[in-house]
């Protein structure tokens, strides 16, 4: 198994745990499922950076939009994420400043559905460009 499946296969798991236990009914705790879902996307952005070996990887310590920034350059087509990634920061900015009266209903959800929605885009096109199995 190459890397970046194992990436996949990891980070499917997880967000597989935050939808079961979504589905049982339970509410997740809000900062930590938002630091989960965006350190989640942050994986697979660095994996596939990794994979294609023409950018430099970023620091361990980099942000998101930082690693995102680098993901996209020369390759705008990834762009179509670029909003998921800022919602997610959105809500940990939210988070950091007091503010979750500013967050969407049912925040913790939103940010497992959204950390499904990049996982989703990007398997799909790893699986065409040959980067995946399906």
């Amino acid at each position: 198994m190459s890397q970046i499946e194992s990436v996949f296969l990891k980070v499917d798991g997880e967000l597989a745990a935050l939808e079961a236990r979504i589905a049982r009914g339970e509410a997740l705790p809000l900062a930590p499922t938002v630091d989960a879902a965006i350190g989640l996307i942050r994986q697979l952005l660095i994996a596939y950076i990794d994979e294609e070996g023409k950018k430099r990887v970023p620091e361990a310590g980099a942000e998101i939009l930082d690693v995102f920034k680098a993901f996209v350059r020369g390759d705008p087509t990834w762009n179509a994420m670029r909003d998921n990634c800022r919602e997610l920061v959105y809500y940990r900015n939210c988070i950091n400043m007091g503010r979750e009266d500013a967050l969407p209903r049912l925040p913790d959800k939103m940010a497992v559905r959204t950390a499904r929605h990049v996982y989703l885009y990007m398997k799909t096109r790893c699986i065409r460009e040959g980067r995946l199995g399906d």
